[in-house]
């Protein structure tokens, strides 16, 4: 391999790396606390997206994954509107 190459895969990685960095920086823009209530149980969880809705849904399927039991119960749960949702920033 040639030093040119070299020097060409290394810049390649480097420009992935940073990539990679701000990418995972730029997530988790919006941070929302959602709490669900289902079956007489209230579960509150907190989750972090690019934008709110994706946040809010994110933390509405953890939360039913604490509430309900088996797939029907966990889209009734996940169709519930939530007991609360706030923004944390």
């Amino acid at each position: 391999m040639t030093k040119t190459t070299k020097i060409a895969i290394g810049a390649a990685f480097l420009l992935f790396l940073l990539l990679m960095v701000v990418s995972t920086l730029s997530l988790g823009q919006v941070k929302v606390e959602v709490c669900m209530e289902f079956n007489g149980r209230t579960e509150c969880r907190t989750a972090a997206a690019p934008n709110e809705a994706e946040a809010v849904s994110t933390a509405t399927t953890n939360a039913c994954g604490l509430l309900a039991s088996g797939r029907d119960q966990n889209i009734a749960c996940s169709n519930t509107p939530p007991k609360s949702v706030r923004r944390l920033n």
